[in-house]
């Protein structure tokens, strides 16, 4: 399984993968990944296999 929040910001804080970590733990080994999509342009790994990617990743390659 994965996780997929959408914030309406530009940046992304350690913060807002609260809810992924949380979901994470309680999954276990069946959670694959969390991705936070935001509205800036820059993605970046928050370790342990949480992403944060510009909401544009969904249609440009």
């Amino acid at each position: 399984m994965i996780g997929i929040e959408v914030k309406a910001a530009e940046t992304v804080r350690t913060d807002d993968f609260r809810g992924l970590r949380l979901l994470q733990r309680r999954l276990g080994d069946r959670f694959h990944a969390g991705f936070v999509l935001c509205s800036g342009e820059q993605s970046g790994s928050f370790g342990d296999g949480m992403t944060c990617l510009p909401i544009s990743a969904l249609w440009t390659s």
